[in-house]
């Protein structure tokens, strides 16, 4: 059966996971990142240098760079830096903690689509406590730094049960922060997340209300674009069934994920070009264990608390 992504040559999309590093221990965290959790085989910086020429060479137009903290990373600039002088549209996801002016500036020039900060709460005591050692003071003064250099703001929010009630609040106030989207929707049951699955994600009647919340912002026209849909993970892999993104999904060692929610890796950028990664992965969505497996993760999602135990497909060349 035809796929869109079979006309493609090349991915429209590389998200980037740089590191498994982080200056935070957040407790909804979906990549297992934290303080001190940088993988052993994370990709040196010739071996950075190499996926970004790969990147370049096969006219990728986007890349988002993220983490862990990206900005965690030695290598950050030196990657950030390459792609958008080579004219490759850049999203920068990052917690705020250590973004500040002279990091707005320094990457003003380059083509930035956009920096997403993670904007969690609206209050410090509520922060901190789903974000154990941030500030929210920093995410505030990080956003404002990104306006001023005249950047692209996008903001996340995770819901979990402490920080749901907050929904109203900040959608104020990263609107107030100038920023031109806001992206949500159910807490993905992955990495951090999913060890805390018993007292993290809110009740079904608090996400009822937190969904009801979105439809009526979204209907006043608040000036920024609300993006929650698809609501969850699940939805987002019965729709990857029938169309798979034109996406790859790069690990900190280099290699590449089927899907976010799945174990499963189909390439291995130290050993394969982009181009051969890209056809691993159009031939993955086409492999009878990847597809039994997203059905089944689409269906039970506790099926998505394995997805960072990364398995290699026998297709990959290991």
């Amino acid at each position: 059966m035809a796929m869109r992504i079979d006309a493609l040559s090349a991915p429209l999309f590389v998200s980037w996971q740089i590191t498994r590093d982080c200056d935070l221990a957040c407790l909804h965290c979906c990549t297992d990142s934290a303080p001190g959790r940088k993988l052993k085989d994370e990709l040196d910086l010739s071996e950075a240098v190499a996926v970004v020429d790969q990147i370049v060479s096969a006219d990728v137009p986007y890349v988002m760079l993220c983490g862990g903290e990206p900005l965690v990373s030695p290598h950050f600039f030196a990657i950030v830096e390459m792609l958008g002088r080579a004219g490759v549209e850049l999203k920068i996801e990052t917690n705020g903690q250590r973004f500040d002016p002279s990091i707005a500036e320094r990457l003003a020039p380059l083509p930035i689509r956009s920096i997403q900060i993670s904007l969690d709460a609206d209050h410090e005591d509520v922060y901190r406590a789903q974000r154990p050692g941030g500030s929210l003071a920093k995410v505030h003064a990080a956003c404002r730094a990104v306006r001023a250099a005249g950047l692209p703001l996008e903001v996340t929010f995770a819901p979990t049960r402490l920080n749901i009630g907050e929904l109203p609040a900040v959608l104020e106030r990263a609107k107030a922060l100038g920023a031109f989207r806001f992206n949500t929707g159910r807490l993905m049951r992955i990495g951090t997340a999913a060890r805390r699955w018993g007292s993290l994600p809110p009740s079904e009647a608090q996400y009822a209300a937190f969904f009801d919340a979105l439809e009526r912002a979204a209907q006043v026209e608040p000036g920024m674009e609300l993006c929650y849909i698809p609501v969850d993970v699940a939805e987002g892999l019965r729709r990857a069934l029938v169309e798979p993104p034109a996406t790859l999904l790069v690990l900190p060692n280099g290699w590449v994920k089927v899907a976010a929610a799945l174990p499963h890796v189909c390439a291995d950028l130290r050993r394969e070009t982009l181009a051969q990664a890209w056809a691993a992965y159009r031939d993955a969505w086409r492999d009878a264990g990847v597809i039994a497996a997203a059905k089944a993760a689409a269906a039970h999602d506790e099926r998505h608390s394995d997805a960072n135990a990364w398995r290699l497909l026998p297709l990959v060349n290991a």
